[in-house]
Parts: structure tokens; sequence; C-alpha cells
């Protein structure tokens, strides 16, 4: 299987040894360049003198947890992260969305399974916005612009990870109308509905000037989200 861009750098955070090894080699046969850390911190230094295009990320890691890892990345970063677990029931799953992964994988998992959510996470964060879409959506003092996927407020640069900025470009080309769940999740290759409902969450925080009072981002009783931007 071909991967979707040209040469995408993977860095892979696990500190199993083995499935280190195991996932850089398999990663790297079909077609990534793949960098790997035993943790955090190493994974931090080489973060700092390289940029990457996904972080499969180790949620269970001695010291720095994966989730604390995720939480502090995403107040500097939007680079996409594919989440491992041995843990996979549902609270998991749903506290790392809320942590700012864009993916969640429970181990043990098929190899291509990986590979395909891996695929689907950079064909989400890649995608070409239409040249139809590139004004720019004013909710507020929150102003949303599709074409880049770049997310200001008052004029200040709001950090986006490539799963809130696909759906806001999703939801920026069909304003005004209602998107239920399990719509979402199938233009967005999302596997669970309660994902949407998270991202949506993040996202209100971001725009609305009262998250639970939202005003841009609603909600449509038995459908589900629709944005709804200043004329």
């Amino acid at each position: 299987m071909n991967a979707p861009l040209a040469d995408p750098h993977l860095l892979v955070v696990d500190d199993d040894e083995r499935l280190r090894a195991l996932l850089q080699r398999y990663l790297a046969t079909n077609g990534y360049r793949v960098s790997a850390a035993a943790g955090a911190a190493e994974a931090r230094q080489l973060m700092a003198n390289m940029e990457f295009d996904l972080l499969v990320l180790d949620v269970m890691m001695p010291g720095e947890s994966g989730l604390d890892f995720a939480r502090d990345l995403r107040r500097t970063s939007s680079v996409p992260i594919l989440m491992l677990t041995a843990r996979g029931d549902a609270a998991d799953r749903i506290e790392g969305l809320e942590r700012g992964a864009d993916d969640y994988l429970p181990k043990p998992f098929e190899p291509r399974e990986l590979l395909l959510r891996i695929n689907s996470l950079l064909r989400r964060t890649a995608a070409i916005v239409p040249r139809a879409l590139a004004e720019p959506v004013k909710m507020g003092a929150a102003l949303f612009d599709p074409e880049g996927g770049r997310l200001t407020r008052d004029g200040k640069p709001v950090k986006l990870t490539g799963a809130e900025a696909a759906l806001m470009q999703l939801f920026a080309a069909h304003a005004g109308r209602p998107f239920s769940r399990a719509d979402l999740c199938k233009r967005l290759n999302v596997a669970l509905e309660r994902s949407i409902d998270v991202q949506v969450t993040r996202l209100r925080r971001k725009i609305e000037d009262d998250p639970k009072l939202p005003l841009y981002l609603q909600t449509v009783r038995g459908v589900g989200y629709m944005l709804v931007p200043d004329r």
C-alpha cells in the first residue's frame, strides 16, 4: 500500500523496544520515513530538530504518559496524533481525544489497520480546500480561513489539531447545513461518533464566547451539528 503523501515523516513514541522496532520497520517498508523515541523526553528532542507529519504515540509509558505528552504538545503543535493503548474501553478513548489525540487504536492491532488509520489521518489533514471555500468565515471575535485551515481570535492565532481543522473546513463549506454525527464520521473517516462530540466541544472552547451557550457551532436537536457564522 502506498503512502498518501510524498515521503511523510512519522515519529513512533513507545517504550516497548521490540514493538517500536517492528513499527519502525513495517511503516518504513510502506513508504514512510520513520523516526522513533522511547519516551516523551526523547520525542521532544527529536521534534526540536525535525518536523513530523504524524505521531504514533503509546499511552502507557513510564514517567510522562502519552496522554500528558499529547496535552502538553497541543499547546504548541497541531501535528496529527494517533494514540496506541492496551486500554481500549470507551472512557479511555474519550480521554485520549480530550487530551488532543486525533485517532485511537487499541492494542493488540493488525498492522494493516494501523497503516489505514495513518493514511486516513494524513489525507484528512492534507485535504485540499476548493477555491470556492477560500472566503474566511467570521464567528464573532473568531475568524476561520478554510483554505489554510487557520483560526484566529481577536487577531491572534488559535491552535487547531488536524482533526479540528478538517471538521471546521467541512462546516465552513456547508455553513447553515446540519450534519448528523454518523455523516460527519463517514466524511472525516472517524470511527466513533463520540469523538465528533469531543472535537465539537474543543472547537467551541476556541470559537464561542460562552461554549455552554454556543451561537456559532450549534447543536441541532435530533440531528447533530451545524455552523452558523456571521453574515
